[in-house]
């Protein structure tokens, strides 16, 4: 009697590694809708952020918008804000410092065409440009970021 079911226990196991091969290769079609990409990037972007622990955050706010714009609204403790906004056809190249636990994610822009704002701040309300975006990110393994990278590259293209 086992040995009549091994052949089946087989072929089950053969059935299940395509599909799970199938719904993996997925993630890394370049054939996806707009709503499938936003979708996806939104919730890598959302699920990888790390700020510092020495950091005091209230909120934040991390998303790519359906007309290509990446945008992180950070608010602290004390009231302040920072926002960071920059239109995707403007990216340059993405970058990544770190390991497969924790690292930074960097976003070069073509030029200083990424907005900075302060609200809020000690300081005073600081308006200026930048050509780097630095992400403190988590759990970013070498296929996500690849995946991520082709999302970005996406809705950079997108926007032309």
């Amino acid at each position: 009697m086992v040995k009549s079911v091994l052949p089946q226990i087989k072929k089950i196991v053969i059935l299940l590694s395509i599909v799970l091969c199938g719904a993996v290769s997925y993630c890394f079609v370049t054939d996806r809708s707009d709503p499938d990409w936003l979708s996806w990037v939104n919730k890598c972007l959302v699920q990888s952020f790390d700020p510092p622990p020495d950091v005091k955050l209230k909120k934040w706010e991390l998303m790519v918008t359906d007309d290509s714009f990446i945008r992180l609204r950070k608010t602290y403790q004390n009231g302040k804000q920072e926002y960071f906004s920059f239109q995707l056809r403007r990216l340059n190249d993405v970058d990544y410092v770190g390991d497969t636990n924790t690292g930074t994610l960097q976003l070069r822009a073509k030029a200083d065409d990424i907005i900075v704002q302060t609200y809020n701040d000690k300081k005073g309300d600081v308006d200026s440009m930048a050509t780097v975006l630095n992400i403190p990110v988590k759990n970013m393994e070498p296929e996500r970021l690849d995946s991520l990278r082709t999302a970005l590259n996406y809705f950079k293209t997108k926007g032309l």
